[in-house]
């Protein structure tokens, strides 16, 4: 790209021969200071190879600020604190974990493949490595059945660990995936909207580790329930208080403008947008359409306007 990388990789957008090379040039243009690394677990590479990849990049270009990866439970209990270290020192700055319950019969029941046991070793070597480490969490996963011991397990495991960053990633179970399938067969049982939010309620409740909490995803209700612990456990408690003391039709007209599109977005960002008369006008006309249209309950009908963002 010589001394001109910005407009070698303007040059190269616009000549783009597909999404995947524009999204590189884009990359190039915006200074390329992050990588990514993707797979769903690059940890799995033998720590001797990735370091080697992240000597390539970091040469390749050294103007990159930070290498993320995804990893799993199991395989980081497997590596030593010392090949974190080393790792570390190659220029590997973060690794996301699906962590998703801390409950060990949740975990044996959607064969996550790990132990809590695992998912601390793991964690905790990461963490003493001084790789900063991002666990995602999956509220709803417990069902209806363990809806408390998923909240209470996942926030001890967390306890544990200490990660840098915890994100929410609310449970939906798109159609034809197995745990749909017990689902229909009466093994799992969905949580609501409300007892989801109540779950959060719990697990936030419980945490005392210093962590920075996102609720960066658009399958979450509420993306305002975010801060660092334990600075703004008080703030986002009140926010999902706020939800589950709103009267009913309030919460209903909440979660249709939540799921619903509205150009790059939902409608609702907020329970603030709530006293939007434009934006509620809206959401209360999709909301009748929904009632004199839809065949099945109400629920599932929203759900399914839900899926449509997967």
């Amino acid at each position: 790209m010589g001394n001109q990388p910005e407009e070698a990789a303007a040059l190269a957008y616009q000549h783009a021969p597909n999404d995947s090379f524009r999204q590189v040039a884009l990359w190039r243009y915006f200074g390329s200071e992050s990588a990514f690394l993707q797979d769903a677990n690059t940890l799995v590479m033998p720590t001797s190879q990735l370091i080697e990849v992240l000597g390539f990049l970091r040469e390749l270009f050294p103007e990159l600020k930070r290498v993320t990866i995804y990893g799993r439970a199991k395989t980081a209990a497997k590596k030593s604190e010392e090949e974190y270290r080393n790792l570390r020192e190659a220029g590997l700055n973060r690794i996301h974990m699906g962590l998703e319950t801390g409950h060990d019969p949740v975990l044996e029941f959607v064969e996550k493949g790990c132990t809590s046991e695992e998912q601390v070793r793991g964690g905790r070597m990461i963490r003493q490595s001084g790789i900063e480490l991002s666990e995602y969490v999956m509220p709803g996963l417990g069902g209806r059945r363990w809806t408390r011991e998923h909240a209470e397990e996942t926030a001890r495991v967390l306890n544990d660990i200490e990660p840098d960053f915890i994100r929410l990633r609310s449970l939906i179970v798109p159609p034809g995936t197995p745990l749909s399938e017990r689902m229909s067969g009466g093994e799992f049982e969905p949580l609501t909207d409300d007892e989801v939010i109540g779950e959060i309620h719990l697990l936030i409740t419980q945490l005392n580790c210093r962590a920075r909490i996102e609720s960066d995803h658009i399958m979450n209700l509420l993306e305002e329930v975010e801060g660092t612990i334990p600075e703004d456990k008080p703030k986002m408690l009140s926010s999902l208080e706020q939800y589950l003391s709103l009267p009913p039709e309030e919460k209903l007209v909440f979660r249709v403008g939540r799921r619903l599109a509205f150009g790059a977005g939902p409608v609702y960002r907020n329970i603030w947008d709530l006293r939007d008369a434009e934006k509620r006008n809206v959401v209360e006309q999709v909301l009748e359409r929904l009632r004199i249209k839809s065949n099945e309950d109400l629920d599932r009908a929203i759900e399914r306007v839900r899926e449509g963002f997967i």
